[in-house]
């Protein structure tokens, strides 16, 4: 072989050696492009999840604006309303002849009795309701009694709830009446005789409301262990209620929960009645125990204090800390209609 044949054969080699050399290279250089890539891939995909959970988180935090909701009301937050209607049981009627008539009697205190004109809360339901309404209600008084036994020191004991309803229960008002002449208020006398001669027979339904006077006076609320005892808010209502269903099933009987009010303290300033304990708990404890003790002895309760005159609309409703106006016992007796009357209320 001659010198010049080797040398091409050299160079030939050389030139695969080097083509190899590149073709290598050129595989390298991509497999690296493709592993640059796909880091950059998964870098943007970390990127774009951490950055849309914090954009939902901010979104989270912030709240969804009232507009954006559909129907929302515009109020800084809603209020649930606790309302527990129960019809009477079908069986509570047997045997019993309707008249007819759709008749109410109202009892309690200050809500019914401060005002016994057009105006008056027993009125305003006779007018929505179109039902006969008597008004059974006296000023001053308590859902619980003071005392244990009934003390002749303290005649409003008589007129307390669950006296009330004894008395209806048992066809005897010696007591009321006893009690009733020596009341200033010559209203007491006439309700104690319209009480005992109002035949029983032909109520449809109770109505109770007392205001926060229970809480003002600073009665108990509840006694675990006496869930009866008339000295306790929750324990005269239980008492009066059984006594009501046992003498006359036929009654439907409806609780008108307190509304917002104040007390006062002893410097004559304003506490608000929903933040104040005065020693048995604050107005909304007191609220939770009645709604309990409608549902032991399966009454309806209609919630006044968070559906109809609150924390938020009392100085439109209110003539002073626990009283009402025109437009305050207007309020309530639309409430009753609207619950437990709804045509009515729609006519």
């Amino acid at each position: 072989m001659s010198k010049n044949e080797e040398k091409d054969i050299l160079q030939d080699t050389d030139a695969e050696d080097m083509t190899d050399l590149a073709d290598e290279k050129d595989g390298h250089e991509k497999k690296g492009g493709f592993r640059l890539n796909l880091n950059l891939i998964l870098l943007a995909a970390i990127v774009f999840v951490i950055g849309f959970s914090a954009y939902r988180l901010y979104r989270w935090n912030k709240g969804t604006p009232p507009e954006d909701i559909p129907d929302a009301a515009e109020t800084d937050f809603d209020i649930e309303v606790l309302d527990n209607l129960i019809p009477l049981a079908p069986d509570k009627r047997e045997g019993y002849v309707d008249d007819g008539v759709t008749t109410i009697l109202c009892l309690g205190d200050d809500p019914f009795s401060l005002e016994l004109g057009e105006n008056g809360l027993a009125q305003q339901i006779a007018k929505k309701t179109g039902a006969t309404v008597y008004n059974g209600s006296f000023t001053g008084t308590t859902m619980a009694a003071q005392f244990a036994s009934y003390n002749d020191g303290y005649i409003l004991d008589a007129f307390s709830f669950s006296y009330v309803a004894k008395s209806l229960a048992n066809g005897d008002f010696e007591l009321m009446k006893t009690a009733a002449s020596y009341s200033y208020d010559e209203n007491f006398a006439k309700t104690a005789q319209m009480l005992s001669e109002l035949d029983m027979n032909n109520v449809d339904m109770i109505c109770v409301m007392y205001d926060g006077s229970d809480y003002v006076n600073k009665r108990p609320c509840d006694d675990p262990n006496a869930p009866y005892a008339e000295i306790t808010y929750t324990g005269a209502l239980r008492s009066g209620v059984k006594a009501i269903q046992e003498a006359y099933p036929h009654i439907r009987i409806v609780v008108m929960s307190h509304t917002f009010c104040h007390s006062i303290d002893e410097n004559g300033n304003f506490q608000n009645g929903d933040r104040a304990d005065l020693g048995h708990g604050t107005l909304s404890h007191y609220l939770q125990k009645e709604l309990d003790a409608t549902m032991d002895v399966s009454v309806s309760f209609i919630d006044n204090f968070y559906g109809s005159v609150n924390e938020d609309n009392y100085l439109d409703y209110m003539t002073d800390y626990i009283h009402f106006n025109d437009a305050g016992r207007e309020l309530l007796a639309q409430r009753f209609a609207d619950c437990l009357f709804p045509q009515q209320s729609e006519e």
